[in-house]
C-alpha cells in the first residue's frame, strides 16, 4: 500500500469518527433536553397538584356551607332563628331546660333512666322543656353524627312535638345509640332507621325528604350557635327556670331532684 493511500484511509478513519461523535453529541443534548423538558413539566404538575390540593383544602365544609344557607325553620318552634324549642302545657308555670348533644354517651343514660319520666312530666303539665342541642363531640371525636342528628330532630320536630320527643328517644335508645366514636349518626339511612322506631315517623315521606335533603341543617347549626353561647360546657345539662341540677343517675333521684326544684 502506498503511502498516499494509507494517509488517505487514516483520514477518512479520522472523519467517520469526527462524524460519529457529532452524531452522538446531538443524541445527547437531545435526550438532556427532553430530561429537562420532563423535570419541568414534573415539577409544573407537581405545583398544579400542590396548588389544586391548597384551594381544596380552603374551600368551605359542607357543614360551613350549611351555615350560611337559606334558614328553614321546622314548625313547632319560637324565636327569629327558630331555635326556641319548648314543648308542654302553655299554663305550666316552670321550665326545665336540658341541654344534650346526640352523640354523648352520658345523654343517652340519662335519657335512657329519665327520659320517660320527663315526657310524663310534661304531659301531665308540671314543667315545660326547653331543648337545647349542642354539635361538640363532632369537633372532639370528630364527624358529623351530632349535626346530622340535630337537623334530623329539626324534621321531626316538623312532624310534632311528640315526634320530636319519641324520635329523641329512639336516637339515645340502648339499641340504637353508637359508641361515641362510632359516628353512625352521620348517616342519614341510619337516622331513618332510627325513626323507623316511631310510628309518626316510620314510611313519613315528608320526613325523610328533609333528613335526606338536608332541609333542617342550617337550623341545626344555628341551634349549635345557641348552646355554644349558653355558658353550658358538657352534656346532659338540666336547668330549672336557670338553675343548674345536678344531673341525677336514676328515676327516683331525678324526680326527688326536680320536685325540689320545683319547690325552690
Amino acid at each position: 500500500m502506498s503511502a498516499r493511500n494509507s494517509q488517505a484511509n487514516k483520514q477518512a478513519a479520522r472523519e467517520r469518527l469526527r462524524i460519529e461523535r457529532e452524531k452522538q453529541a446531538k443524541k445527547d443534548r437531545a435526550r438532556r433536553q427532553l430530561i429537562v423538558a420532563g423535570a419541568a413539566v414534573g415539577v409544573l404538575a407537581l405545583a398544579g397538584g400542590v396548588g389544586y390540593a391548597i384551594v381544596q383544602a380552603n374551600q368551605p365544609s359542607y357543614w360551613e356551607k350549611a351555615a350560611e344557607a337559606t334558614l328553614v325553620k321546622p314548625k313547632n318552634t319560637e324565636g327569629d332563628q327558630g331555635t326556641t324549642v319548648v314543648i308542654g302545657k302553655p299554663e305550666a308555670k316552670k321550665t326545665l331546660e336540658l341541654y344534650e348533644d346526640s352523640r354523648c354517651p352520658a345523654c343517652a343514660q340519662f335519657e335512657q333512666s329519665a327520659g320517660e319520666q320527663i315526657k310524663k312530666d310534661v304531659d301531665a303539665g308540671k314543667y315545660k322543656l326547653r331543648y337545647f342541642g349542642a354539635t361538640f363531640i363532632d369537633n372532639m371525636a370528630k364527624g358529623e353524627g351530632s349535626k346530622n342528628a340535630l337537623s334530623a330532630l329539626g324534621a321531626a320536630l316538623n312532624v310534632s312535638p311528640q315526634a320530636f320527643l319519641d324520635f329523641k328517644a329512639a336516637l339515645y335508645s340502648k339499641e340504637l345509640h353508637p359508641e361515641e366514636t362510632v359516628d353512625s349518626f352521620a348517616k342519614d339511612d341510619y337516622l331513618i332507621k332510627v325513626a323507623d322506631t316511631v310510628p309518626a315517623l316510620k314510611g313519613n315521606a315528608e320526613f325523610k325528604k328533609a333528613v335526606e335533603d338536608g332541609t333542617y341543617d342550617r337550623w341545626a347549626m344555628e341551634m349549635s350557635k345557641d348552646f355554644n353561647s349558653s355558658g353550658v360546657k358538657g352534656t346532659p345539662t338540666l336547668k330549672m327556670d336557670g338553675k343548674k341540677i345536678e344531673t341525677p343517675q336514676t328515676p327516683e333521684a331525678f324526680t326527688a331532684a326536680i320536685d325540689k326544684a320545683l319547690a325552690g
